[in-house]
């Protein structure tokens, strides 16, 4: 049996949502329940795999889906693309999540006559770990490193955005933006115990194909 692999994985992706859109799926018929579709398709995912694949899925411990590719999986509902990601510490935000996605999203509709639900999956997106971070802070860190701002304005912007940071922290992480300037990040990050994620933007940014760190594996 092959080893998984990131090329393999797009790939896998891909075809797994064209074979699974429109099937009829009776466990699903009538739940609001977004955690519950997203569970059924990551387990769906996975058994996919596991027919072709060789690898060592992810689990609450280890905190992503496929840990060895550092890849973590989201299915999420294309009315409203968000999920939410454990907080690691407040320079995520800066320098992105530290893994990639694979965001999928779906629309689900209802049959009442064979009572049963179909998912018609719209994306499936893979977002590179070092465009992870969120855009709007990334964006004006940009704005200001290209005016020569100074570590004194980046603690300011910084205290301004509201990152979880005390004040020796808002020091470390200027010092050390200065020194590694971050790329724009896309998503939209934000403050929570967990993180809340948002993905409109990626979604915009693969079907526009404007950055090849945001790839559309549906073509």
């Amino acid at each position: 049996m092959a080893e998984l692999t990131l090329p393999n994985l797009k790939v896998a992706a891909s075809q797994f949502v064209r074979r699974i859109s429109g099937i009829p799926i009776p466990d699903l018929f009538g739940s609001t329940d977004g955690k519950a579709v997203g569970t059924y398709v990551e387990q769906a995912f996975n058994h996919y795999l596991r027919a072709t694949y060789n690898y060592i899925p992810g689990n609450a411990a280890l905190g992503i889906d496929f840990p060895d590719l550092k890849v973590d999986l989201k299915v999420t509902s294309i009315r409203q693309p968000q999920s939410s990601c454990p907080f690691r510490d407040a320079s995520q935000k800066v320098y992105g999540l530290g893994y990639n996605l694979l965001v999928l999203t779906y629309e689900k509709i209802d049959d009442g006559t064979t009572r049963s639900a179909r998912l018609d999956f719209r994306d499936a997106i893979f977002v590179s770990q070092e465009k992870t971070g969120d855009y709007q802070t990334t964006y004006g860190l940009a704005g200001i490193l290209n005016r020569n701002g100074n570590k004194d304005d980046i603690v300011a912007f910084l205290e301004e955005r509201n990152l979880p940071l005390d004040e020796i922290g808002r020091d470390l992480l200027a010092e050390r933006i200065v020194q590694n300037p971050p790329q724009i990040g896309y998503l939209t990050i934000s403050n929570a115990l967990q993180w809340r994620l948002q993905y409109s933007r990626i979604i915009d940014i693969a079907n526009q194909r404007i950055d090849l760190g945001v790839e559309n594996l549906l073509g």
